[in-house]
């Protein structure tokens, strides 16, 4: 991979905890440079989150470690002359601007979209609130939590009689921090195109409930309420949790051959032709019966053994694993998904962190350098906004060459 597909790109980050700190390494992967902003002597509050106290004394904790390698950090306190004069030179050279303050924090010190946009036509401005800028709850504090259940998430998530049950990771950060990652990416499309930034809003509500799938679908088109089905799934039978000679698996036979398949493998054919588990809707109607068949039948091998036989003959099935083991798959090992680091307390451990998923002409998105100690970078601060604005004289200059036209900032309103 010879250039990454955000090369060049600038982000100036002011983003704390997750949904945003994600954002920024989601596009860092990408190739952009992230120049986080913190505040002085606190820094990001993730710093101080994780389950290992040293590293958190340390300003290390391992909530920040997650998701800040490959960042810069330089502290400036946006209530200080000088450091607001340092943030404007940033943005007059930076691509995007980043923030997941509660809505109108940025406003209310001087640095409103219009502002902003006056400083810099070409920027994109990303904001990450748990609500979104307007509306009757966009003063609201906001965290996953509130917006699991706000979202009706916890209401599906476990089983009758335990439901509500909030789901095991920061979902909604991250599916939160992902949006705001597609947009922007998308917006530095559209302003290749029109020569403008754009201001980006998004609400980790509506996120949320936009990749909760056929849990909102079915209820908006039939009036269908959804509710907590454990580990089975809702759209389909056989899907969901099954048992083994030594423990959990999970099957998803949605497709009536893959259906017809598994009874073969596990030696009842005659669920097949049973008329209660004919086709999908009648397999959903009697979904505990067939569950109770499948169960006795199923027991007869280890999850292991399953594992191996059934996606074989094109069955989806897996073993329920913990963290600890799904780390170590050798699925993951062989595309690079893991980048091992030195971890930035001078300590000598490897800190091992995560990459995005997606390769790139073949090639995994990796961190080439640790999550930055607070202020790391103070001292280039200066040296970083004079290049950055620099480089946006370049390019102007480069697209008056080409005989585009080189917006210039637009005067606020």
């Amino acid at each position: 991979m010879q250039e990454r597909p955000l090369s060049g790109v600038r982000v100036l980050d002011l983003t704390n905890v997750l949904a945003g700190p994600y954002c920024s390494y989601q596009l860092m992967l990408l190739g952009a440079e992230v120049v986080k902003i913190e505040a002085p002597l606190r820094g990001d509050l993730a710093r101080h989150l994780g389950p290992d106290p040293d590293l958190n004394h340390a300003s290390l904790g391992a909530s920040f470690l997650a998701q800040n390698a490959g960042k810069k950090s330089i502290e400036l306190d946006l209530k200080d002359p000088r450091d607001r004069a340092l943030f404007e030179d940033l943005v007059r050279g930076a691509d995007v601007l980043l923030e997941n303050f509660r809505a109108g924090v940025l406003a209310r010190i001087g640095f409103d979209w219009p502002s902003l946009r006056s400083i810099n036509g070409r920027l994109v401005y990303c904001a990450i609130s748990g609500f979104g800028q307007s509306g009757p709850m966009s003063q609201a504090p906001a965290y996953d939590q509130i917006i699991q259940g706000l979202s009706g998430l916890m209401s599906i998530t476990g089983t009758p009689a335990a439901a509500p049950i909030r789901v095991g990771s920061p979902i909604c950060d991250t599916v939160g921090g992902l949006a705001a990652a597609t947009a922007i990416s998308a917006a530095l499309v559209g302003r290749e195109r029109t020569g403008e930034g754009a201001f980006i809003d998004v609400s980790m509500l509506e996120a949320t409930m936009s990749a909760m799938g056929w849990a909102v679908s079915n209820y908006l088109f039939s009036g269908e309420h959804p509710a907590p089905m454990g580990n089975q799934n809702a759209t389909a039978a056989p899907s969901g949790t099954f048992d083994t000679a030594d423990g959990a698996l999970n099957i998803a036979a949605n497709r009536q051959e893959q259906f017809e398949t598994l009874c073969g493998l596990v030696d009842r054919p005659d669920l097949v032709v049973d008329p209660r588990f004919a086709d999908r809707e009648a397999r959903k109607q009697h979904r505990d019966e067939l569950n109770h068949e499948l169960n006795a039948a199923l027991r007869s091998r280890t999850a292991v053994e399953w594992e191996q036989i059934l996606p074989a003959a094109g069955v989806p099935a897996a073993r329920i694993l913990t963290v600890a083991q799904a780390v170590e798959l050798d699925q993951l090992k062989h595309r690079g998904f893991f980048t091992d680091l030195d971890c930035p307390d001078g300590s000598g451990r490897t800190l091992r962190v995560s990459g995005s998923g997606a390769l790139v002409d073949g090639q995994p998105l990796r961190p080439t350098v640790p999550p930055p100690l607070l202020g790391q970078h103070n001292d280039d601060r200066t040296a970083i906004a004079a290049a950055w604005q620099a480089r946006d004289r370049d390019a102007r200059s480069g697209a008056l060459a080409d005989g585009r036209a080189a917006p210039e900032p637009v005067a606020a309103p």
